[in-house]
């Protein structure tokens, strides 16, 4: 029996909004599932479904009202969020996040690379070995970063930052990888370029890791598993060869089938056209 990287167990986590006469929303109801290693679950729903709600609980950027999280044996409900994050390594949407766009490309690697290695002093501990590491994976990425290692993060395309916030989360292989719709704020091409070197990445490393998607393809494309979120709940999880035979118009009918209405997001259903 495999032994799961993340378990959740009767996750919960409202939310009041006191700038709205306190009116209360259940973001995460009872949300129960675990993955073992090496699976790539794709992770599908409308807005407001749950799943950067749920990404953040398992990153640390609170603690929910009832339920636990285990990373590979060990329980961090409690665990505080940068803690998590010399094992948890996380992507967002915006390739504004994840990198400190006023300090250099090597700069930023390093942080990365201490933080997740578990120390915490400065640069003093980045020797040639490391370096040459660094500009090794860089160059891996096939866009010639390596030889702009001295250069401002700022400089570099949205496309560009993106790979390497990629590289940066998994430069020090994370126990889980959390990839927060890390391809939607780029263009198709650029897109396409970033989600092929994130297979790559995952493939090699045979990383543990949970991908937020809207597209529909995606969705049953990506990785080995799929989750469809709605109101704070799992309402679907497919893998194996019932997910391998099932088409977008099949996801559509069994999320309509499992929650009592139609997916109505214009976002995905426009990405059904695909």
């Amino acid at each position: 029996m495999n032994t799961p990287i993340i378990e959740v167990r009767n996750l919960s986590k409202t939310f009041v909004l006191h700038q709205q006469g306190g009116v209360a929303i259940e973001a995460l109801s009872g949300i129960s599932f675990s993955v073992d290693a090496g699976e790539c679950v794709a992770l599908h729903g409308p807005s407001g479904a749950g799943k950067s709600t749920l990404f953040n609980a398992i990153a640390g950027e609170f603690i929910a009202d009832t339920g636990t999280i285990t990373l590979d044996g060990m329980d961090i409900t409690f665990l505080p969020d940068f803690k998590r994050s010399k094992a948890i390594g996380r992507m967002f949407q915006d390739p504004l996040r994840g990198t400190a766009p006023h300090m250099t490309i090597e700069e930023n690697l390093a942080l990365a690379f201490l933080r997740a290695s578990g120390h915490t002093s400065a640069f003093s501990r980045i020797n040639k070995k490391d370096r040459e590491l660094f500009a090794e994976k860089l160059s891996a990425l096939g866009l010639g970063l390596e030889d702009r290692m001295k250069q401002p993060v700022g400089l570099l395309s949205g496309g560009q930052r993106q790979a390497l916030t990629l590289l940066m989360a998994t430069l020090v292989t994370p126990k889980l990888l959390l990839l927060d719709e890390h391809t939607a704020a780029l263009d198709p091409g650029t897109a396409d370029k970033v989600l092929e070197l994130t297979k790559k990445i995952v493939a090699e490393n045979h990383l543990t890791c949970l991908m937020i998607t809207h597209n529909m393809h995606d969705a049953l494309t990506l990785g080995n598993r799929t989750l469809m979120m709605d109101h704070g709940h799992i309402v679907l999880d497919i893998s194996g060869e019932e997910r391998a035979h099932t088409t977008v118009d099949g996801l559509l009918d069994r999320f309509a089938e499992n929650v009592g209405h139609a997916l109505d997001n214009d976002r995905i259903l426009l990405s059904k056209e695909k």
